[in-house]
């Protein structure tokens, strides 16, 4: 793919005409190269140039020329079509490394098979990224209906299970911040959006041992999760069962907390808890 883009921005330019020691515009460039990455991260449908560079801030002329940089090595993908750019395969390449890293894609895939064979249904190990999770390794089902939360995405802490647990689980002081900053989004009808429902809803979360999603995130999809406990007790991960509501109820669906409890535990023995 090409992209018929200044690729080099003329504050990078003028940066690598400073002294060794002294580009703090080069940095600034690469900070803000980062920063539309992160963003385009939270666009799963991709984003205008003009929509990522009011997002950012930034003026138009930097944000299309950083952008085709990135383009040009593959850290973002550009749509001729709909003029929108998407994050690269470069990026899923470099999440790829760090996940095989921290261990996360060797050690859990067995055990979310293992998991979703005797389900049938997608298994998906998630971590907190800030005010998000983060997906770091999922195992489809056999049945035709796909969970589209894939490894890189960034999903709702409060509309989501794996969310839920991560939050219910969390250090003390982490766990309290949370329930008064965290941004609570009106994804569905059926999504938490009062602060006290969602303490509520959390501290019956601490008391079961498990969070249940029940279209709160996505109509038409339910979701159990367990939370990966380090030895402090604290959540460092979270395991999940997700389901389109007409395949199983919500009782039924708990039915399967035993399993992730026991896939949990072994998981949280393989993993590095960080």
């Amino acid at each position: 793919m090409s992209v018929n883009q200044t690729t080099v921005d003329d504050d990078v330019e003028a940066a690598d005409n400073q002294p060794a020691g002294k580009s703090p515009g080069r940095v600034d460039m690469v900070g803000k190269a980062l920063s539309l990455l992160v963003l385009l991260g939270d666009e799963p449908r991709g984003a205008s140039a003009a929509e990522i560079s009011r997002q950012a801030q930034l003026p138009f002329s930097t944000t299309y020329r950083l952008l085709g940089s990135l383009a040009r090595d593959g850290f973002v993908d550009y749509e001729p079509d709909g003029r929108r750019y998407h994050l690269g395969l470069r990026v899923f390449q470099l999440g790829q490394r760090v996940s095989n890293h921290h261990g996360f894609a060797g050690a859990a895939m067995p055990v979310l098979r293992r998991v979703t064979e005797q389900t049938g249904e997608a298994t998906i190990l998630s971590v907190r990224d800030g005010q998000h999770h983060l997906t770091v390794n999922k195992v489809d089902g056999p049945q035709m209906f796909r969970v589209t939360s894939d490894p890189g995405h960034l999903g709702s802490l409060s509309t989501t299970a794996v969310g839920k647990a991560l939050v219910a689980f969390a250090e003390d002081a982490e766990r309290e911040e949370l329930l008064a900053e965290l941004p609570l989004e009106a994804l569905t009808e059926k999504s938490i959006t009062s602060r006290e429902a969602f303490r509520a809803e959390i501290e019956q979360v601490r008391r079961q041992g498990y969070a249940v999603m029940d279209e709160e995130n996505e109509a038409g999809m339910r979701a159990v999760a367990v939370p990966l406990l380090n030895a402090q007790g604290f959540a460092f991960a979270s395991l999940a069962t997700a389901v389109p509501v007409f395949r199983l109820s919500l009782e039924e669906l708990i039915a399967h907390v035993p399993l992730l409890q026991e896939a949990a535990a072994e998981l949280a023995a393989r993993l590095p808890q960080r």
